[in-house]
């Protein structure tokens, strides 16, 4: 027998009608935090980048393919990473089958990463993904959209992420780490305890790339930066969240040791 509660159905009818009411008050919330967004104001974009993608050297313009808008998802694969991280791996797991239908609405949805080319397109292949991924190695993009941190701003203990200082120094990273007290180990938990994190680096060389995404307008030639979001602020974009927010359990996390990569399940 559950341990859960039980009822009958006109209990659970009514029950579910009160939770209507709550999810609709939600649905209304989210609309008006989506009409505040596109309400920001613009921030022009002054300085050059230039990435590199599968049809070669591309500036940030480029990167619209002719579209107005350009949604980029700053994905956590950093030069030395020998494979991307699980989490934005999870996260991009979503990204093929919705590609096409933001192009054809006047949208371009890329991820940028720092790790060369060479190492996006083999992790692309391996996970069998199709959407444009691009590298701006060598490049300040990441860094400028924090989503990416120098081993001196690391070391300095004050890094700006999600519009706040943060200590990322290595002795604040150990009390974060799978065997601290926010990721306590559970049934996967030697996939990411260890000295070697799971993209086959150090834990604070990992921990200086960060998830987020940022949103870009181009009008008359002019690139506008619009939005940026991070850490949380990515369930909606996460999903896997989605549905298993609607599970019975929920997300019933056990810390990140959860889940892995798709091709990495027993």
């Amino acid at each position: 027998m559950t341990d859960h509660k039980t009822g009958t159905r006109e209990e659970w009818l009514a029950a579910r009608l009160k939770l209507l009411d709550a999810e609709k008050e939600l649905t209304r919330r989210g609309d008006e935090l989506a009409l505040r967004r596109q309400e920001l104001p613009w921030v022009r974009v002054e300085k050059e980048y230039r990435f590199e993608t599968g049809e070669g050297k591309a500036s940030l313009v480029d990167l619209f393919r002719g579209r107005s808008q350009l949604l980029v998802y700053h994905f956590m694969f950093g030069p030395d990473f020998k494979a991307g991280c699980p989490a934005c791996s999870a996260i991009a797991d979503g990204f093929n089958g919705i590609v096409v239908h933001l192009a054809n609405h006047d949208v371009m949805l890329w991820a940028v990463s720092r790790a060369p080319l060479s190492k996006l397109q083999a992790y692309k292949q391996r996970m069998g993904w199709t959407f444009p991924w691009a590298s701006s190695f060598g490049a300040d993009f990441n860094y400028d959209f924090q989503a990416a941190m120098t081993e001196e701003q690391q070391q300095s203990g004050a890094v700006e992420y999600n519009f706040r200082v943060m200590d990322r120094r290595p002795a604040a990273l150990e009390r974060e780490s799978p065997s601290g007290s926010e990721e306590a180990p559970g049934p996967d938990a030697e996939y990411w305890a260890g000295d070697i994190s799971p993209v086959g680096t150090d834990w604070p060389t990992y921990r200086r790339e960060l998830p987020g995404m940022s949103a870009f307008a181009l009008e008359d030639g002019v690139v506008y930066h619009t939005y940026s979001t991070y850490a949380r602020g990515l369930d909606g974009l996460w999903g896997m969240y989605q549905w298993l927010d609607r599970a019975p359990r929920g997300r019933n996390e056990t810390g990140l040791n959860w889940f892995r990569r798709h091709d990495e399940y027993p």
